[in-house]
């Protein structure tokens, strides 16, 4: 891989060259396979299956699902105790849902836009957009569910009008689809990357490049797989724009603009450039956070209306711990 990890809009530097390959993600309806690294020899099965599906799979779902010979090894059951050996190939094969009922909960939306077919939503820092295992409650889609009669169905009943995330610990401007045609729609846009989604950060370090372009794979690490970090290996194109705001002591304001939308995309792309989020609890600095969570907002959102054809952006202010985090960065 190419060593330059950014480019400046304006200069002739060569820029990452981007590697794309069929990098699979966790398929709740489907099967997963694995074959063991020398490295993960002696780890026990129900640990390295977790990590492999990520966050959003507790290790007590996983170990169930071990118990019910849902994950086999070799293509024989094993007990979640099972110690790995290098070469075993690894299968799970997620069974079809339990009926889970989501309650509707009114908890408070910040409603920047709302009509028949769209609603947009200001998510606070520390909400998960939708359920999933160890998060039932207190999400988006349960506040979403009392607000809204209609939302779309497309992602069933978990991610019901669910269109993308944004992290748990990320706050911003998020979108949901109240039926299934503007679900379609937005999911199109963002499929062709012509949605806007502009984010603001702060970072470690003084960022030199006033502006610039991060163009680099995006997949899972191989040391940590719940964690993702630019790699060449069973990674997807990923790129990220980003403008310079200010420097503030040791920090840097910044503007960031996705043209994909990995998972965990902004935070990895900072890291490799070697300026991580202040806070981010993943990719961040182990020196106290003085924010909790990763100091990061999406601030603009842009798309075209599902119906009307016309091109509607939205934008909000930072959070009130971000704009704190500013303040106290300013007196030192």
């Amino acid at each position: 891989m190419n060593k330059d990890k950014y480019k400046e809009h304006d200069s002739s530097a060569q820029q990452v060259l981007p590697f794309e390959t069929n990098s699979e993600e966790l398929d709740t309806e489907g099967l997963q396979e694995w074959i063991v690294e020398a490295k993960d020899s002696g780890e026990r099965i129900d640990k390295y299956v977790t990590e492999s599906c990520g966050e959003d799979i507790s290790r007590s779902q996983i170990q169930l699902w071990i118990k019910n010979g849902d994950v086999v090894v070799n293509g024989k059951a094993v007990k979640p105790n099972y110690k790995l050996a290098e070469g075993d190939n690894v299968r799970l094969i997620v069974p079809d849902p339990v009926e889970v009922s989501i309650v509707p909960e009114p908890i408070q939306l910040d409603i920047i836009y709302e009509d028949s077919d769209v609603i947009v939503v200001n998510k606070p820092r520390g909400m998960v957009v939708h359920p999933a295992p160890g998060h039932y409650s207190g999400t988006l889609v349960n506040a979403l569910l009392h607000h809204c009669t209609d939302l779309s169905g497309i992602n069933g009943m978990l991610r019901p009008g669910i269109v993308h995330r944004i992290d748990k610990d990320t706050s911003g401007l998020i979108m949901a689809a109240k039926n299934d045609k503007a679900h379609l729609s937005l999911a199109a846009q963002l499929k062709e990357h012509s949605v806007t989604r502009k984010y603001i950060a702060v970072v470690h370090g003084n960022v030199t490049h006033d502006q610039g372009t991060i163009e680099a794979p995006i997949g899972r690490s191989s040391e940590d797989r719940k964690m993702y970090t630019v790699t060449d290996k069973n990674s997807k194109h990923a790129v990220t724009h980003f403008i310079v705001l200010d420097r503030i002591a040791d920090y840097t304001l910044m503007q960031l603009k996705l043209e994909t939308g990995r998972t965990h995309q902004i935070r990895v792309h900072m890291k490799y450039i070697g300026h991580p989020l202040v806070g981010d609890p993943m990719y961040g600095r182990n020196k106290g956070n003085p924010i909790d969570g990763q100091a990061l907002h999406a601030g603009v959102l842009g798309f075209v209306h599902p119906t009307t054809g016309e091109h509607l952006e939205f934008e909000v202010g930072l959070p009130d711990d971000m704009t704190h985090l500013l303040d106290v960065l300013k007196t030192l």
